[in-house]
């Protein structure tokens, strides 16, 4: 199957996961949120599901971890969605560091779980405000 072009290079994100889930220590985690952060200066993209919502509008979907947060999930690639027991229905493509922001402004969720079947890294409003320098600080 042929990955779309936008999601070309978010390889090395997965790697970077892998290798994080093998030993997790602090510069593991560094190396992957330094992998995104490439990607976001590529002009990268991700893999978002979404759910029809009111007035024909489209929202994020979430899952909720069983400390009840909710957390928007994406995708580093189709392979890594269908990973899944359950099939997204509906995808479009999301900028990420477009993705990342948004997270950071919306009260309601965590953050965003990336690959949650798979390659699995939850990256919480803090890890976001590294991966982003320049954001504004979200309490």
């Amino acid at each position: 199957m042929m990955q779309e072009e936008a999601l070309q290079g978010n390889e090395t994100i997965e790697q970077a996961i892998a290798a994080l889930q093998q030993s997790a220590t602090p510069e593991l985690l560094a190396h992957a949120l330094t992998a995104i952060r490439r990607r976001i200066r590529e002009n990268g993209q991700f893999v978002v599901a979404v759910e029809p919502g009111p007035a024909a509008q489209m929202s994020l979907k979430t899952v909720q971890t069983p400390d009840g947060r909710a957390w928007w999930y994406a995708f580093t690639s189709f392979e890594e969605e269908m990973q899944g027991a359950e099939q997204v229905q509906s995808t479009f493509m999301a900028d990420i560091g477009k993705l990342l922001e948004t997270a950071l402004t919306v009260p309601e969720i965590e953050g965003i779980i990336l690959n949650p079947w798979h390659r699995t890294l939850m990256l919480d409003k803090t890890l976001i405000q590294i991966i982003l320098p320049e954001s504004p600080v979200v309490s």
